[in-house]
């Protein structure tokens, strides 16, 4: 009584028709497929990806705090040394 039979199924499957309609189907399909994949990713190995994430992430953004502290008196000095040779 609380598993679904293949009744339960084939009138989900319709609801879901009337619902979205045949065009849309084929949409939410691949995003919840997409959805599983990246669920199962995560959950499997997500120790090295993360950390591929992460890399990309501070490429994209920038240097962090203490990296730009540690650039800034040199950049500092450059921009003296090129004010002073005006």
């Amino acid at each position: 009584m609380g598993a679904l039979s293949p009744w339960h199924i084939i009138l989900i499957a319709l609801v879901a028709l009337l619902l979205f309609g045949p065009n849309k189907l084929p949409e939410l399909g691949r995003g919840f497929g997409k959805m599983f994949r990246e669920f199962k990713d995560a959950t499997t190995g997500g120790g090295s990806n993360a950390a591929s994430e992460d890399t990309t992430a501070r490429k994209e953004v920038g240097p962090t705090a203490a990296e730009a502290h540690k650039e800034a008196p040199a950049a500092a000095s450059a921009a003296e040394a090129s004010q002073s040779k005006h």
